[in-house]
C-alpha cells in the first residue's frame, strides 16, 4: 500500500530538472527493481551504466559495511589505505601511470582540462584550449557544459568559459581544421553514451592519436561512461588501438557509491601540492567500494560475460529492425547499444516498457538507450526484448 505521495512531495520541495516516470523505486537486488506497490521491473537503465554489479552486489554491500564500521572520511589530509589500494589496481591494469580521485564523471573531466592546461603553460607556451565534439558529454558543470557539444545544454548558460571547441565526432579533418597554437588537447569519449550511442571508428581514434603525437597535444579520452568493462574490455580504448595522455573514469568504478578518477600518463601528470584537490575525493568508503569492485570485474571476468551478451543483446535488437519500419538502425559496444526509431515515439515507447516491467533509457525522441548491469544474462536479454517487441508492436 502506498502511504506517501511521494512525487507530489518533489514538487514541494526539489528543483524541477528531470522528468520521471510515477514509480517510485524502493529496492534493488541483480537485475531488478522494486517499487513502492512490489512492482518488479527489470533494469535496462543500471543507475545511467553505474551499477556494473547490479543492485546491492554483496561484494559492494560488504564493502560499505565494513568500511563504514572503520572510517568513513578523513580529507586527503592524510594517506588512507583504500584510496592507495584502489590506485595501484587501476595504474596495475591500465596504461596510465598516476590517478586523481575525485566525485563524479564531471569533477573527473573538469581535472582533466585543469591537468591539460597546466601541461600546456609547462610544455605549450601557455596553449589551454580543448578541442571535443558534437553529441558528445563531458558532464554538467559549467566548463564541462562548454566542452559538451549539444547547443541546447549550453544555450541557457551563456556566456560560457572561453577555451572550448565542438567539431563533429568520428571527423579527423574537422579536429585538424580547428586546432591552432591555442590548443592543448583533444577529449573525446570512445562512444558517445549520452549523443546516442556513436562508436568511434578505431581509424579515427588512430588519426587522433598520431595527431596529437604530431602536434604536442594531449588526447584525452573520457571513459566515465564506458570504462570497468562496459563495452568488453575494462577500459575501451584496449578496442582501438591507441593509448591516451589522459582517462577519465566514474560510474560504473563505485558500483553505485560515487566516485570519480582521472589517470595520466608520467609526463602528463603535471599536478604539484596545491594545484587541485577535492574534499570527498578519494575517501575511504568509495575507495573500498571501488577496491571491491574492480576485484569482482577482474577475478570474475565480468568482460568475457559482455562480450557474449552484449552480442546476443545486439542480435536481438537487430532481429527488430528487420521486423519492424519503426526501428531503423542498431549499435554499439558491448552492454551499451541504442536503436534509433522514426516519428520520435521514444518517449512513448520507454513509458509502454516500464507498464510492462522493463526499464530503458531515451536519449532523444528517436533514440532508445540500453546500459544493463554486466552480470545480466542471455535469459534477461529474453525478458527485455520479448516485452520490448510487444511494445513496438503497438505502434
Amino acid at each position: 500500500m502506498i502511504t506517501t505521495a511521494w512525487p507530489d512531495l518533489e514538487k514541494t520541495y526539489l528543483m524541477y530538472n528531470i522528468k520521471r516516470p510515477p514509480m517510485v523505486m524502493v529496492r534493488g537486488e541483480g537485475a531488478r527493481l522494486w517499487d513502492e506497490t512490489g512492482r518488479d521491473y527489470l533494469d535496462f537503465v543500471g543507475g545511467w551504466a553505474v551499477n556494473v554489479l547490479g543492485h546491492c552486489h554483496p561484494a559492494v554491500v560488504n564493502a560499505i559495511q565494513q568500511q563504514a564500521a572503520r572510517l568513513i572520511h578523513t580529507s586527503n589530509q592524510y594517506y588512507t589505505i583504500p584510496q592507495i589500494e584502489l590506485g595501484k589496481i587501476l595504474v596495475q591494469n591500465s596504461v596510465l601511470d598516476r590517478v586523481f580521485f575525485c566525485n563524479s564523471g564531471a569533477e573527473a573531466n573538469e581535472g582533466a582540462v585543469k591537468l591539460a592546461r597546466k601541461y600546456g603553460k609547462i610544455h605549450k607556451n601557455g596553449a589551454y584550449g580543448v578541442i571535443s565534439t558534437l553529441k558528445g558529454f563531458h558532464g554538467r558543470t559549467l566548463a564541462m557544459v562548454a566542452a559538451t557539444g549539444k547547443p541546447h545544454y549550453q544555450i541557457p548558460y551563456t556566456p560560457l568559459p572561453a577555451g572550448f571547441v565542438n567539431v563533429p565526432f568520428n571527423d579527423l579533418e574537422a579536429i585538424k581544421a580547428a586546432t591552432n597554437a591555442e590548443t592543448i588537447a583533444i577529449m573525446i569519449e570512445p562512444v558517445q553514451g549520452e549523443g546516442g550511442v556513436n562508436v568511434a571508428d578505431p581509424d579515427y581514434i588512430k588519426g587522433l592519436r598520431h595527431w596529437c603525437d604530431e602536434n604536442g597535444l594531449l588526447l584525452i579520452l573520457d571513459e566515465v561512461q564506458t570504462g570497468i568493462a562496459r563495452t568488453g574490455t575494462l577500459f575501451a580504448y584496449e578496442q582501438m588501438g591507441v593509448e591516451p595522455d589522459i582517462m577519465t573514469l566514474a560510474k560504473g568504478l563505485g558500483g553505485g557509491v560515487p566516485i570519480g578518477a582521472l589517470l595520466a600518463k608520467q609526463h602528463a601528470a603535471v599536478f604539484e601540492p596545491g594545484d587541485h584537490g577535492s574534499t570527498f575525493g578519494g575517501n575511504p568508503l568509495a575507495c573500498a567500494v571501488g577496491v571491491a569492485v574492480m576485484n569482482e570485474v577482474l577475478t570474475h571476468n565480468i568482460a568475457s560475460n559482455v562480450v557474449q551478451v552484449g552480442a546476443y543483446l545486439a542480435e536481438k535488437l537487430q532481429a527488430l529492425v528487420q521486423k519492424y519500419p519503426l526501428v531503423v538502425a542498431e549499435r554499439g559496444l558491448g552492454l551499451l547499444r541504442a536503436i534509433d526509431l522514426q516519428d520520435g515515439v521514444g518517449s512513448e515507447v520507454v513509458n509502454r516498457c516500464a507498464e510492462e516491467g522493463l526499464l530503458i533509457n531515451m536519449v532523444s525522441p528517436n533514440t532508445l538507450r540500453f546500459m544493463p548491469p554486466l552480470i545480466i544474462s542471455q535469459a534477461h536479454v529474453d525478458e527485455a526484448t520479448e516485452i520490448l517487441d510487444q511494445v513496438l508492436g503497438e505502434f
